[in-house]
């Protein structure tokens, strides 16, 4: 094997070039070996991305053989480390100098990560905030101090000021915020209020995903209480089909409530990562209908002592139509 590897600039990428002279073995090793600056893991993404081509013609498959000819690939963008602003609409509750609360929608990551750079909270504080944001807490999370998964809908608060990300940061770390979330449940956590206090830390089966331990993690404890049932069976005894439950966070660990409930064998309504088994035929037909295409979590509720002025402030809000409208339907079971 022979690389020429020459680069050619094109208007909207940069190709890169190189020649395999033998054919024979795995597509992406004997790329990885004619392009030395990019990883088989990098390279299995682009022919994924359906970037590179032989002699003209596409090709795809890391595990596909190797043939002979000359390799192109089309580099994508390289995308800025630093977060850009961008004029994306937020549903402020309150703003002064130092902090923004916002009513944050589902689908809205809290800060640009591998696979979603854009349409953050970040760029849309970036905009909204302009420079009186830089650099606080950070170049890739200015003005974060937590965040809310992804998909999950609810009240956040950032800050604006150095001061107030010191002060906001040491109340969470202290946990002297008051935090309530409103999940919408497969069957209903039993007893109807409880407290789950476990250790939290990665799962030894993916390492994407969270886990109740026996040992290790980090200490994690959820209040909890079955605000209503839908879907009694007639059975005495039995659990319901489904269930609204008010979680109130002691601590703040990664996926914590979602963790906690799944549990107890009462996984939040959608959720793909801890949602194990699947909830009764009308609970489905109600999601389908209610078009809820997420974890059904809200963070319904957050109180906290203003870091700079002192004053008490609380905000609540109800959860987005995607919930409201599957909890009407609940209600119909």
């Amino acid at each position: 094997m022979v690389s020429d590897e020459p680069l050619i600039e094109d208007d909207d990428a940069t190709v890169l070039e190189a020649r395999l002279e033998t054919g024979g073995g795995r597509l992406d090793k004997a790329l990885a070996d004619i392009f030395p600056t990019l990883s088989r893991a990098r390279l299995q993404a682009l022919l994924a991305e359906g970037v590179v081509s032989r002699d003209g013609a596409p090709v795809s498959g890391g595990s596909a053989k190797a043939l002979p000819g000359l390799y192109a690939i089309a580099m994508p963008p390289v995308v800025s480390a630093t977060p850009l602003p961008e004029a994306i609409r937020l549903t402020v509750l309150f703003e002064d100098a130092d902090l923004i609360v916002i009513d944050k929608a589902p689908g809205m990551a809290a800060h640009p990560a591998p696979g979603c750079e854009t349409g953050t909270l970040v760029n849309a504080l970036l905009a909204h905030c302009g420079a009186s944001l830089s650099g606080i807490g950070g170049v890739a999370r200015p003005g974060i101090v937590h965040r809310l998964d992804k998909d999950t809908s609810g009240v956040m608060v950032a800050a604006k000021s150095d001061r107030a990300h010191a002060g906001l940061s040491a109340l969470f770390a202290a946990h002297d915020i008051e935090r309530t979330y409103i999940a919408l449940t497969r069957g209903a956590p039993d007893p109807a209020k409880g407290r789950i206090e476990t250790l939290i830390g990665r799962s030894s089966s993916d390492r994407k995903k969270m886990a109740v331990l026996k040992s290790g993690g980090r200490n994690a404890i959820t209040d909890y209480v079955v605000q209503a049932v839908f879907g009694r069976p007639a059975k005495a005894g039995a659990a319901p089909m489904a269930g609204r439950v008010a979680c109130t966070l002691q601590t703040g660990r990664t996926h914590q409530i979602r963790v906690h409930l799944a549990s107890k064998g009462a996984p939040i309504l959608g959720d793909p990562v801890y949602g194990s088994g699947s909830p009764a035929a009308p609970v489905r037909a109600s999601i389908a209908e209610a078009g809820l295409k997420r974890q059904a979590l809200h963070a319904a509720v957050l109180g906290f002592v203003h870091p700079v002025t002192g004053e008490a402030l609380r905000f609540e809000t109800a959860p987005p139509d995607d919930m409201t409208n599957l909890e009407r339907l609940l209600v119909e079971l």
